[in-house]
Parts: structure tokens; C-alpha cells; sequence
């Protein structure tokens, strides 16, 4: 009789192991798949030589990276840590660790070390309006990243960080990056001419960093780009923002659909010319909110009309007098007189004391692409009143 029990409690265990294991086991195919289609809007498939599972590890071993008609770029082992089944067919990643790049091609070394990406979550379907069909991560990071040419260093970076929060209520996301610590060696230019022009300026080596700023709202579709700045140390820094309505779910799913199709078409020709088409068209449901593009010199502007100048045969102050009168002759030919004002007013201010520039579009209203499109054929010389076009110095 003891027997017996104990004989159908082992075979219990048995059965309930091999009911527990398919249930607990990650289908590393399936993810695969949930992620490529996830994906589908950026043309970029992730193909692999084998998947390896382990517990809530899933390594994709040999991957490659390969964009719609191009040449596929292999990556090699990608190793996704923590991962769990979100209880909607998706799937949550803990961490995804890339492999290190050494790279070496023409006598240019590229190296490159923890690159990962945080908390990803990869949906099991994606026809849904919201942020959960969407493929999303929370972080992205990198080591130090290094360029040499010729064994000589000439680019590195200490590191790069990006950071996706969601809104409440998943009404949109915000996000930004840093690029940190750049620094680059511009005496390696072959160009006879520019190296010259770089001795001249005295920046033979810059350093400074990027950074990023952004938010993005579902409803209207309204992506900004709050700040996308280049800052270097003795040059200066040059900002672009920009923002624009329309870009919805519903716009991402007809760009996915585009690029889907343009995969499926096996004449490349006919595929290319197909989507762009349909990205004109997807375009016409953009709405222009506002952008601008300015520069605070950190010396970078002496620097030059000094260089200009002796070229010329005359001091940087003498240049910049010379430029005051050639600017509004250069613009005269646009046909726009409140433009061509301040243009040259705003030349004038910045060459007597180069502190900052700026251009800027900011209509009353947001305006349609068409109406956009429409001005630019038509009536060029009207862009400025109907994108509320400025330009001014110093501010």
C-alpha cells in the first residue's frame, strides 16, 4: 500500500511538471515575431541563426539587422534578460544587452561597449490605438564609443543615455538623451584647405556634448522637439525645435501598412516608387506647428571673420562691416521686404556684438502641409507670412 502511494505521488509530479514546463517556458520564436511586427514602421527585421532559451533569458544568437531593401547588418548575439509574458500574448524585457562592436574597415576602427536597452515591452498585438501596441523601452545606454583612423583617435564619446517616460493615463510619452562628454581631433582632415582654415581657427580639437529634449501626444498627434542641441566648448551651440499636429496612431499605422507592402513587393522599383507615394500622401495629414534654429556664439564668430578677413586682406572688423552691406544685397532678389528687414537688421546687431542668432517660425494658427505645399508652388514669397517667419539677434 505505501508503495503504491508514493509510486502516484511521484507519477503526480511528473504530470504536473509536464503540464508546469510548456506554461513557464518562453517561446522565443513567437517573440521574435511579436517584435518584428511590432517594428514593422521603422523597415527594420531582425532575423537570428538560432534562439536559445533559458529560464527568462533569451539569447538571439547570430542576429541581423536588416532594413527594408538594404543589406542586411549583422550584430551577433543579443541576449534579452528577464523577460516574462505580459498576459496579453506581449512580452516585458527586464534588459537587452548588445554585443560589444570592434569594428575595423578602410583603416577606421569603430568600438563601442554596453549598449543595452531597459524595461522593453514588445506587444502581442498591434492594430490597437493606444501606446500598449506599440513596441516601447524605457531606457537606452551606451559605454564609451571610439573612432580611430590610421591608429590615431579622432572621435569618442564617454557615453550615451535616452530615457522614454509615459504620460498619465498613456495620453503620450516624453523623452530625451545626452550624448556625453564628445570630443574630436580635426587635425586629421586630409583636405589641404580645411586643415589650413582649422589651424587658423585654433580648433585643431572640440569637445561638448548633444542633447535632446521632446514630448509626444497621442490625441492630436503632437510631436515636439523641444530642444535638439550641438554645444561645444570655444565654438558655440545650435539648437533646433520643432513641432507638428497629426502624428497619430492612426498615421503610424498607414506608415507600418506602407512599409509592409513595399517589403511584400518583390519589384524594388515599383516597391520604392509605391512608397513614396504613399508617404507624399501621409504627408498631406501633417499640420506645421511652429520650429526655429539658433546659434549663441562662444567665440566661434571672431574666430572666422578674423580668418575672412585676412583672406581678404583686411581685419575681422573690417569683414564684418563688408558683410553688413553685402547681406542685403543677397536678399534682395527674395521679393520678401519684411523678411529682407529682419535679416539684415538681425546681421547687423549680431556682427557688432555676436552674442546669439535666431529663425524662427511661429504662424497665429497651425497650418496644413497642403496649405504649405501649396504656397510653395504658387507663391513662394509668401512662406514667410503664412509660417509667421522671424529673425532676430540678441535676445
Amino acid at each position: 500500500m505505501l508503495q503504491n502511494r508514493t509510486l502516484r505521488r511521484m507519477l503526480a509530479g511528473v504530470a504536473l511538471s509536464a503540464f508546469a514546463t510548456p506554461a513557464l517556458a518562453i517561446d522565443g520564436t513567437d517573440l521574435i515575431t511579436k517584435l518584428n511586427a511590432a517594428n514593422a514602421a521603422s523597415g527594420v527585421t531582425v532575423s537570428y541563426g538560432n534562439i536559445a532559451v533559458d529560464d527568462d533569458t533569451v539569447t538571439i544568437e547570430g542576429a541581423k539587422l536588416t532594413p527594408a531593401g538594404g543589406e542586411a547588418l549583422e550584430i551577433g548575439d543579443i541576449t534579452l534578460e528577464g523577460v516574462e509574458e505580459d498576459g496579453s500574448d506581449g512580452y516585458t524585457v527586464e534588459t537587452v544587452r548588445f554585443p560589444n562592436i570592434n569594428r575595423t574597415e578602410n583603416d577606421v576602427t569603430v568600438t563601442a561597449s554596453d549598449l543595452q536597452i531597459g524595461a522593453l515591452t514588445i506587444p502581442g498585438k498591434v492594430e490597437t490605438d493606444t501606446l500598449a501596441s506599440m513596441l516601447m523601452y524605457e531606457t537606452a545606454s551606451s559605454g564609451p564609443v571610439v573612432v580611430t583612423s590610421k591608429g590615431t583617435e579622432v572621435f569618442s564619446m564617454s557615453g550615451m543615455q535616452a530615457n522614454v517616460v509615459r504620460m498619465d493615463n498613456d495620453a503620450g510619452l516624453t523623452f530625451d538623451a545626452t550624448l556625453s562628454d564628445i570630443k574630436a581631433d580635426l587635425t586629421q582632415v586630409e583636405d589641404a584647405k580645411s586643415k589650413e582654415t582649422i589651424e587658423k581657427l585654433g580648433m585643431q580639437t572640440i569637445d561638448g556634448k548633444i542633447t535632446m529634449k521632446g514630448s509626444w501626444e497621442l490625441a492630436s498627434g503632437k510631436l515636439a522637439l523641444d530642444e535638439y542641441a550641438l554645444d561645444f566648448n570655444d565654438v558655440g551651440r545650435l539648437d533646433l525645435t520643432f513641432a507638428i499636429s497629426g502624428y497619430t496612431m492612426e498615421f503610424i499605422k498607414a506608415m507600418r501598412q506602407a512599409m509592409e507592402a513595399s517589403q511584400a513587393n518583390p519589384n524594388q522599383d515599383e516597391a520604392n516608387a509605391a512608397l513614396g507615394m504613399s508617404m507624399m500622401g501621409l504627408l498631406q495629414q501633417l499640420t506645421f506647428n511652429s520650429a526655429a534654429i539658433s546659434f549663441a556664439d562662444a567665440s566661434l564668430t571672431k574666430k572666422v571673420l578674423d580668418v575672412v578677413g585676412a583672406e581678404q586682406g583686411v581685419s575681422g572688423e573690417q569683414m564684418a562691416q563688408s558683410l553688413k552691406g553685402l547681406v542685403p544685397l543677397m536678399i534682395a532678389q527674395l521679393n520678401m521686404p519684411d523678411l529682407q528687414n529682419q535679416i539684415s537688421q538681425a546681421v547687423n546687431t549680431y556682427l557688432d556684438d555676436p552674442k546669439n542668432i535666431k529663425i524662427s517660425a511661429e504662424p497665429a494658427n497651425p497650418v496644413p502641409f497642403p496649405m504649405i505645399m501649396g504656397a510653395a508652388m504658387g507663391a513662394p514669397n509668401t512662406i514667410p507670412q503664412v509660417l509667421g517667419v522671424k529673425v532676430t539677434a540678441n535676445e
